[in-house]
């Protein structure tokens, strides 16, 4: 089997690749380890893909994504932001746009070599848990069963960089240079009309608060932190909780609260935060953050039922089927961004992110995290281009970027940005 374009990783970058790849008439293969697309939004239930500013290019796919999402009752617009999404009814609309695309996709698929050839990845060899996907070259090597492919170009839009790990490439990640982990849940079984009453009149700050109500809809979200950088009106019942040993202090670092379009009902979380265990690249880090996690998950339970109105039948119904995870490895690219190409808004002769969205960089330290606005800034191509693989690019998280500046970048809304504009230059060059 021989494509001219292989994306690794079907989440929101590799999605927005594939996607755009097989639109511009590229044969793309997307290879996915899950059983579905998605990634950070489904598998994560990381909502609403953030709002990075008015002038962000390379939009085509996420626009596409939002109109579909629209069709399936999977989407609303709140607070300006087309882009609130239905976990579930995402891993639908992606399943639609590919085949629309013309975009072959290998579920519960994953690399386990690879051939590389004067700096060129030539053959990639996928391990074969279902056997339904081709019966090409078929070989018995380790007694197991594996296919090989070849592709012009490579994407790896794994989010940890597994094809430039396995490839040898250069990386840029230092030291304790981590961020505490998430594990989001949902809620169902809430009164949200209740709620919504009840919310709205005890936080006024609409900078942290806001209730909308159309159509018959219940849209708001919340927050909290134990940080002293404003006065959160939810302090009082999350030191009362720990009073009563309903939380336990550590569960008071970090809430956020989201409805779910087309879920009534249902709100996620963004939360439980672990600000320990966050070496994310570490099996047991990541096996104790998640211990850890779904058992705060079942503290914000009880307190949900005992001081929000409209909780008092809550339960948990939805717990992610992956961690949400802010950094881990950044290869060495062509071009490494950093923190003062942000600061001083440089220009770049070939853009493939327009951005507003701030440094957000999260501490596990009280008072010590990073949330600070600069002027529109731009990320360049160079930056998604493997240093030691000629046909290698690179897209979302594991970009090459320093800390703070990756810490501008990881969001969702740039990662449909770079993947799409990634496929879209590849094909400037077939």
């Amino acid at each position: 089997m021989q494509y001219d374009v292989v994306v690794v990783g079907g989440g929101t970058a590799g999605c927005a690749a594939a996607y755009m790849s097989g639109k511009l008439g590229l044969k793309t293969l997307l290879i996915e380890k899950n059983i579905h697309l998605g990634g950070t939004i489904t598998s994560g239930l990381v909502i609403p893909v953030m709002m990075s500013g008015n002038n962000q290019i390379n939009t085509e796919f996420r626009a596409e994504l939002i109109n579909e999402l629209r069709e399936l009752g999977g989407q609303t617009t709140y607070n300006d932001n087309p882009a609130w999404f239905n976990p579930e009814l995402t891993k639908i609309a992606l399943d639609n746009l590919m085949r629309r695309a013309n975009v072959e996709v290998f579920f519960d698929t994953h690399i386990i070599a690879l051939k590389i050839e004067n700096r060129k990845i030539k053959r990639i060899k996928l391990s074969k848990e279902i056997l339904s996907v081709s019966t090409d070259e078929l070989d018995m090597d380790n007694k197991k069963l594996s296919v090989s492919i070849g592709a012009k170009y490579i994407i790896d839009a794994t989010g940890n960089c597994e094809i430039g790990k396995i490839s040898n490439c250069q990386f840029l990640e230092k030291d304790k240079e981590f961020q505490p982990v998430t594990l989001r849940f949902m809620m169902g079984g809430i009164d949200l009309n209740v709620f919504a009453d009840w919310l709205e009149e005890y936080d006024t700050d609409r900078n942290v608060t806001t209730v909308v109500r159309t159509n018959g809809h219940v849209h708001l979200s919340t927050a909290y932190t134990w940080d002293k950088d404003r006065k959160w009106a939810l302090e009082p019942l999350f030191k009362d909780a720990v009073k009563k040993k309903i939380l336990k202090r550590y569960d008071t670092n970090y809430f956020q609260i989201f409805t779910v379009p087309g879920m009534r009902g249902t709100i996620a979380f963004n939360c439980p935060r672990i600000i320990d265990y966050n070496n994310s690249l570490e099996i047991k880090s990541i096996s104790k953050a998640l211990i850890l996690a779904r058992q705060n998950i079942y503290r914000y339970l009880q307190f949900c039922r005992e001081y929000f109105p409209g909780f008092e039948k809550a339960y948990i119904s939805n717990i992610a089927d992956m961690l949400g995870v802010r950094v881990s490895r950044r290869i060495k690219g062509k071009y490494i961004y950093t923190i003062d190409d942000i600061r001083e808004g440089r220009k770049f002769e070939h853009p493939v992110v327009i951005s507003n969205y701030p440094v957000d960089v999260h501490s596990n330290k009280k008072n010590s995290s990073t949330l600070k606005a600069y002027k529109e800034y731009q990320l360049p191509l160079e930056s998604l281009m493997s240093a030691d693989i000629d046909n290698l690019f690179v897209v979302g998280r594991c970009l090459s970027a320093d800390y703070l500046a990756q810490g501008a970048l990881r969001v969702q809304s740039s990662c449909f940005s770079m993947g799409e504009a990634v496929a879209k230059y590849i094909r400037t060059l077939i």
